[in-house]
């Protein structure tokens, strides 16, 4: 299978063989499911390894959500360690990796009880802290262990403030911001008993989760390309003097930072020592208005045609997969096969049906497919319990997700 990018602007031969494939390989299956091609998954695999410029990258796994596509990310060169973003998560994945940083803060009580009662997982585990009140919380609900400390991760804000802080571009996480909060936690943390600040991380989500190709950002992409280029200049001065501030405290093993869409720019800042990533894998609709970096797409689902209420329209069953984050028409999945379909703006992806306008509208029967991208990469395995692994047009494995596990971390 050549891995051009089905993204509805490829040549429309190569994009007709692709899915000409897909559907010889998925015939005996009945929609909805969903599919990984393991050629295109290598491949971004890659792609995301040439772009780290030789640092190891750490797996994202609320990305995949697969257990097993991310036993082959790992086994891979280039990928080392695991981005969990829930301790509940990280305790079941450290049944079997020995490497797993929770992105996050946890509240969990019951879960932090059952780190701190096993040396193997307390060994295989970091928390991520960014207050005195998420180490006070530690403190309250676990006893203290010198002999078996808890890990530690601090995270950076790493966010562009303008005007004094009056305009924040980024995430809202940490509040630790400058290397002198940053120093201070260090000191705070190296006080405490059964605790070992041993990383850093920050997420610098104003580069590597915004679109800023043309035909995504339309008449802003210059503002955000200027955007990034400024936070990329006053984050490398930033990171760098709170990391080295941090480092004449703790004896850190990491620093962290990036995501699939800074990849570039992150390998070229000298204080990070590893790049978080794991969406490129998957390539979903959003990163087609990435411009730093061109995956191909490896993951789609598949919906059938169950009605034809009039010419040009069908309607297919299901199809409202929503991606998180601010509703817009950028978290709606996209239609990808046949190329130049379109949602009604009356009805979008619905709950029971989803109508899809177009000229290949009036060229599908009932019964047959269209295939579809979500537009956020891992919340594709929340909506079906297993993937079909397709490799040279043939379905090599059915894999269960994290919903098919029985499990839910989100």
């Amino acid at each position: 299978m050549g891995y051009q990018r089905a993204t509805g602007v490829d040549a429309p031969a190569a994009l007709e063989h692709r899915f000409a494939e897909l559907g010889r390989a998925t015939a005996g299956l009945q929609p909805p499911f969903a599919v990984v091609d393991l050629g295109a998954f290598d491949t971004n695999a890659a792609i995301l390894r040439r772009n780290a410029i030789g640092k190891p990258l750490r797996l994202a796994s609320k990305s995949l959500r697969c257990r097993a596509l991310m036993r082959r990310a790992l086994a891979g060169p280039g990928f080392k360690g695991i981005l969990g973003f829930t301790l509940p998560e990280a305790l079941w994945l450290a049944e079997e990796f020995d490497d797993i940083v929770v992105a996050y803060p946890t509240a969990d009580t019951d879960a932090l009880r059952a780190l701190a009662a096993d040396d193997e997982l307390a060994r295989r585990i970091t928390l991520m802290v960014d207050s005195v009140e998420h180490l006070d919380f530690l403190r309250r609900h676990v006893e203290p262990n010198p002999s078996r400390p808890l890990r530690l991760c601090l995270e950076l804000d790493v966010s562009l403030e303008l005007l004094g802080g009056r305009v924040h571009i980024g995430a809202h996480r940490s509040p630790v911001r400058t290397p002198e909060h940053a120093l201070d936690m260090a000191h705070e943390i190296d006080k405490r008993p059964g605790v070992d600040l041993v990383g850093i991380m920050g997420y610098e989500g104003q580069i590597a989760g915004v679109q800023d190709a043309f035909s995504a950002a339309a008449l802003k992409y210059p503002l955000v390309r200027l955007m990034q280029r400024v936070s990329r200049i006053e984050l490398a001065e930033r990171r760098a003097e709170a990391v080295a501030a941090v480092r004449s405290v703790a004896d850190l093993e990491f620093v962290n930072g990036g995501g699939t869409g800074s990849v570039i720019s992150t390998a070229a800042d000298p204080s990070v020592t590893e790049i978080a990533a794991g969406s490129g894998l998957y390539s979903p609709a959003l990163f087609d208005g990435y411009r730093s970096i061109r995956p191909i797409p490896a993951a789609f689902f598949a919906l059938p045609v169950v009605r034809r209420p009039r010419p040009g329209i069908v309607t297919a069953l299901g199809g409202g997969w929503v991606a998180s984050g601010v509703p817009g028409p950028d978290r709606l999945p996209k239609p990808t096969f046949p190329s130049g379909m379109r949602f009604s703006k009356t009805e979008g992806a619905g709950e029971v049906q989803t109508p899809l306008k177009g000229r290949a509208a009036d060229g599908l029967a009932i019964g047959d497919r269209v295939w579809m991208r979500h537009a956020k990469a891992g919340e594709l395995a929340e909506r079906v319990n297993t993937i079909h692994l397709v490799r040279n047009g043939e379905v090599v494995a059915e894999v269960p997700t994290y919903r098919g596990e029985g499990h839910a971390f989100a």
